[in-house]
C-alpha cells in the first residue's frame, strides 16, 4: 500500500515512542512509505532538541527539519535563543521553516502575564522574514493576539501555516485573508470535533494540508495511542470523505500545497 503519497507536514520524530532506539525512526519511516507518505517535516520544539531534529533530517531521506521554540516552553536566560542563534539555525539547509512558534495560554493561569511568549513570537516572525522561510504557528486559547501580532510583524512576507489547526471558521477564515495555509491533524477525525469538520470543508483546496503531530493526537481508529506518521493517511481519508473528494485527488492537492509553502523541502530531503 504505497499510493497515493501524502505528506506529514508536521511531526517529532525524535519523540515518537521508542525513537531513541537503534534503526527506530528509520522503521517508522518506512512504515510511513508503506502507507503512501512520501515526506516528513520533523518540528523543533526547543534548543534542546533542534539539533536532534536537524541530525535525523540529515540522516533519512525525505525528512525535513524546522527550527524554533514552542510557546510552552519557560524561558530560561541560559537556553533562550536571540534573533541571531534562531537566524543561524534557519539557515541550515535541511531547515525549510521557523517554529514551531506563536501563543499558548491555556496551561497558563488568567493572571500570568503572558508577554514573553509575545516578545517571543515576535522574535521567530522577524527571524522567518530574515531568511525567507515559513512560519509553523501554534495557536492555543490565544487566537485574537496570534492573529494581532502576525499581522502587526507582516508574517505574510515569509508565509504560515496554523499547524494542528483546532479554532472555528472565523478565526480559519481570517488566517486565510493573510495568505496563510491551515493543517489538520488527528482531532478532526474526532466525533465531536463538529466545527473543525465545518473548517475542513470551507478551507481552499490551494491552501490545506494535513499532519500527525506524532505522537500526539492520533486520528480515528487509532485514537489515544501514541501516534506515528503512517497515520496521517486516516486523517486524509477523513477529510477526502468531509470535502466530498477522493484519497487520491486529495493527497496530490495537499503534497503541492506542502510544497509550495515549503519549497526548500526537496532539497533539503
Amino acid at each position: 500500500m504505497t499510493e497515493p503519497t501524502l505528506v506529514d507536514s508536521h511531526c517529532h520524530l525524535d519523540r515518537l515512542e521508542g525513537a531513541d532506539q537503534p534503526g527506530a525512526v528509520a522503521q517508522y519511516l518506512a512504515d510511513a512509505r508503506e502507507n503512501g507518505i512520501g515526506h516528513v517535516l520533523c518540528v523543533s520544539i526547543d534548543m534542546g532538541n533542534v539539533h536532534d531534529v536537524l541530525a535525523i533530517a540529515r540522516e533519512h531521506e525525505g525528512v525535513s527539519a524546522s527550527a524554533g521554540v514552542h510557546p510552552n516552553e519557560e524561558p530560561d536566560p541560559a537556553t533562550e535563543p536571540d534573533a541571531a542563534t534562531l537566524r543561524d539555525l534557519a539557515l541550515d539547509p535541511v531547515v525549510v521553516a521557523v517554529g514551531e512558534t506563536g501563543l499558548d495560554y491555556f496551561r497558563s493561569g488568567e493572571d500570568e502575564d503572558m508577554e514573553w511568549q509575545r516578545e517571543r513570537f515576535r522574535r521567530h516572525i522577524g527571524v522567518a522574514r530574515e531568511v525567507g522561510k515559513p512560519l509553523i504557528i501554534h495557536t492555543r486559547a490565544a487566537a485574537e493576539d496570534t492573529l494581532t501580532i502576525l499581522r502587526e510583524e507582516r508574517a505574510e512576507e515569509c508565509g504560515a501555516v496554523m499547524h494542528c489547526f483546532a479554532e472555528d471558521r472565523d478565526v480559519a477564515r481570517r488566517a486565510l485573508d493573510m495568505g496563510f495555509y491551515i493543517s489538520l491533524a488527528g482531532i478532526v477525525t474526532f466525533k465531536n470535533a463538529v466545527e473543525l469538520k465545518e473548517v475542513a470543508k470551507m478551507v481552499p483546496e490551494d491552501r490545506l494540508l494535513v499532519e500527525t503531530d506524532a505522537p500526539y493526537l492520533a486520528p480515528v481508529p487509532n485514537r489515544g495511542k501514541p501516534n506515528r506518521p503512517a497515520w496521517v493517511r486516516h486523517t486524509a481519508e477523513h477529510v477526502a470523505e468531509l470535502r466530498g473528494t477522493s484519497l487520491e485527488a486529495l493527497a496530490a492537492t495537499t503534497t503541492a500545497n506542502f510544497h509550495r509553502l515549503f519549497p526548500r523541502a526537496e532539497a533539503a530531503a
